[in-house]
């Protein structure tokens, strides 16, 4: 299946609205939960479905026998319920104990590239009684103007993720089984709602050459 950037933001968007602004909210109401969400989308990115392994939201990963691509008590969050994902950030509408959420995100260690924090959402999202939390990733350095990761930040990143790994790996995984861990979902060959095809295929080229060395053992064969 072909991948269209302007196809899955407008789904994602649609997506998002529906699970997070559902009819049972009404009214007034209804109209200042539509806006938050598109604050949110506007000011974290469009709706995604996975993170790539070496994103800060999830990098926070000692275990290394599978890459971890959501927000999950592994890369150290807590307490999540109906959760939807952005570029930047994440939403999630626990019906009990939200505190649980802010008090991970704030136990997280720190990061040079970027930081993650957590706050409370004043509008009703999701079904009441549920409690909005919004946890961010604010990059320290200005992205692009297409609000991609650039290759500059995205390879170290995935370095950084995948070089410690070497010491226990006994087979290389290729880039076409890899991808999906580092390109993020929705994604299409070399791109995805994260980066670009120029990063996109930095981070393949990269990943090749990493693979080939023989550093993590003889290529694996499906």
């Amino acid at each position: 299946m072909v991948f269209r950037v302007d196809e899955e933001v407008k789904n994602g968007f649609e997506r998002a609205m529906n699970f997070l602004v559902p009819l049972k909210i009404s009214g007034a109401q209804r109209k200042r939960s539509q806006d938050l969400v598109a604050d949110i989308i506007d000011k974290c990115g469009p709706v995604v479905g996975t993170y790539p392994s070496w994103h800060p939201l999830v990098s926070a990963n000692d275990e290394r026998d599978s890459p971890v691509v959501y927000p999950e008590a592994r890369c150290g969050y807590h307490g999540l319920d109906h959760t939807v994902l952005f570029v930047n950030g994440f939403v999630s509408c626990p019906y009990v104990n939200e505190q649980t959420i802010i008090d991970s995100v704030e136990k997280l260690p720190s990061n040079s590239v970027a930081t993650i924090t957590a706050e409370r959402l004043k509008e009703q999202l999701y079904l009441p009684p549920a409690k909005a939390i919004l946890v961010r990733c604010e990059w320290q350095q200005m992205m692009p103007n297409d609000g991609m990761i650039p290759k500059s930040l995205a390879v170290p990143l995935m370095l950084e993720e995948e070089l410690p790994c070497w010491r226990e790996a006994e087979r290389a995984e290729s880039w076409e089984t890899m991808r999906p861990y580092f390109l993020g979902s929705p994604h299409g060959g070399r791109s995805s709602l994260f980066v670009n095809q120029e990063t996109g295929q930095a981070l393949k080229n990269v990943w090749k050459s990493l693979i080939y060395s023989g550093m993590f053992g003889p290529l694996k064969v499906d």
